[in-house]
Order: structure tokens, then sequence, then C-alpha cells
């Protein structure tokens, strides 16, 4: 099977990297989004206190010793809520690496195989998709208990029928293509058509279902710590802080307790669906040319 000369690969890349970077919106998303990663990276050299560590009055109001001040048992609230971004983004990264692993797969060989495995698959898939996903959170997070590692097992086995389909679909089309014939015709086997050949020109929709499934999994996260079902105090994350500033008191009189982290995940969440946007946008086909 002829080979695709790398320069028309780096050529292609290039493009795609040009078109990204006119998105005004992706490129600030993608600048905001690393400084949260370095956050969340450096945290324990950025954190002015220990995020655990009662060193203040409670719920004192920002000042030159505490920028965000402190809350209602006396924590630096600058400091949890640096803590807090390594635990959230780290369920974002994580849960869709995971569950696009499992997806990509599946979906690869249901659209490959065909018959009865994909129509099997497919069921499997209809299943998943017909309970409504933050019930099946609340029920599975009572059942195998908070915490997040939980957390990140219960939103990767939730998140990948979603991938699959979109996976199977790709391949479905790929696979009547005259260059996976080329490849069925000179014997290759079937796992390096799929993983040589096929996904990685289905890479497109998989990296922008994994952008957006990102901010949907540090939604999912917060959501579940504000209902007091996902990460568990001590250790901060962005929604068991809201949890902690749900009091009316703290909702009128105590802003720092729940603005920061609320701008955070609102801050977080618009920059990782800019980025996709941007993928989306710079892998259009009707715009590439490709």
């Amino acid at each position: 099977m002829a080979q695709v000369p790398s320069y028309e690969v780096d050529s292609y890349w290039r493009m795609i990297r040009q078109r990204f970077m006119q998105h005004k919106l992706a490129v600030a998303g993608l600048i905001i989004m690393g400084l949260l990663i370095l956050i969340g990276i450096f945290a324990p050299l950025i954190a002015p206190y220990d995020p655990n560590a009662i060193i203040g009055a409670f719920s004192a109001p920002p000042s030159g010793a505490h920028w965000l001040g402190t809350d209602q048992v006396g924590r630096d609230v600058l400091s949890r809520l640096i803590y807090a971004t390594r635990v959230s983004l780290a369920v974002g990264v994580i849960t869709v690496i995971l569950y696009v692993l499992i997806g990509t797969v599946v979906g690869a060989i249901a659209g490959y195989v065909g018959g009865w495995v994909d129509m099997l698959i497919n069921r499997i898939i209809d299943v998943f998709m017909s309970f409504p996903s933050m019930m099946v959170i609340l029920v599975l997070v009572t059942v195998l208990g908070t915490g997040l590692s939980n957390i990140i097992i219960v939103l990767a086995l939730l998140g990948w029928p979603a991938v699959a389909r979109l996976v199977r679909g790709s391949v479905l089309s790929l696979r009547q293509t005259e260059f996976v014939r080329a490849g069925i015709a000179l014997g290759f086997s079937s796992p390096r058509l799929i993983f040589g050949h096929i996904l990685p020109n289905a890479m497109g929709p998989i990296l922008v279902n994994a952008t957006f499934g990102a901010a949907a999994a540090i939604l999912s996260e917060s959501s579940l710590s504000f209902l007091g079902m996902g990460v568990q105090p001590p250790a901060a994350s962005w929604g068991n802080m809201l949890n902690a500033a749900q009091s009316i008191t703290a909702l009128t009189t105590q802003p720092w307790l729940w603005i920061p982290p609320g701008l955070v995940i609102i801050l977080s969440v618009l920059s990782i669906n800019f980025i996709g946007d941007g993928i989306r946008d710079a892998m259009d086909s009707r715009r590439t040319g490709v």
C-alpha cells in the first residue's frame, strides 16, 4: 500500500495548527488551561499555606496575609483553591483518557467487524445511553462509595458509549475507502488496519469529543462534590468548596468562600469548550480542503 509522503502529513498538521491559531477564543482557552495545569502541577510550590492547616481566624475576609480570606474553620481559601485545581483537573483528564480508550477500542471493533458483533455492541450502547446519567452516577457513587478514584471510574464507565458510537460511524465510512481495501489485499492484519490506518484518520472527532468530555467530567465532579458525594473533606475540590459555602450567611456576607471556586469552574469549562470549538473548526474538511 502506498504510504503518504511525510511532507504531506507535515503540511496537513501545519494547516490544522494555523487554523487553530486563528481561533482567538481557542487560543485564549489553551493559555488559560495551560496556566491551570501548571498551577495544579506546582501547587505545593505556589500555595502559601498547607490547604488543610488551620492558620487564621474563622471566615476571615481577604487580607494581606490571606488574599482570598479563610474558610469556616480557618483554612486559607487561596491554598485550598490551588490544590483543588489539581484534583478537579485530574478528574477531567484521567476520566477522558479512560473512556476514550474504552470507547475507541469498542467502537472500532463494532465498525470494522460488523455483523452480530456490531449489533450486540450497539444494543449495549443503547442500554447505557438510555439511562439519565446523573441519576446513574448518584446511584453508583452511593454503592461504590465516595472518593476521587470511584468518581473517575463511574464517569469513565458512563462516558465511553458516546465515543464508541462516534468511532463506529467513522470506521464504517473509512472501511470502504481504497487504502483499507488495498491493505486487506496486501494481507494486513485487522489490528494493523484498525489501529495503524483507520483510527489515525478518525482522530478529529475523537479529539473534539475528548475536549468536551473533559469539561463535562469537571462539571460532574463539581456537582457530586457540591452534593457531598464526591471528593470528601479535608481534601479540597472546587465542588466541595462550594458545598462548604451553602449557608445564607456565606452567600450574603462571605462571597470569598464561593465566588473564587465558582469562577474557576466557569473559566475552566469555558476554556475547554473553546479549545474543542477550535479543534473542530480547524479539522473541518470544508475549511481545510482535505
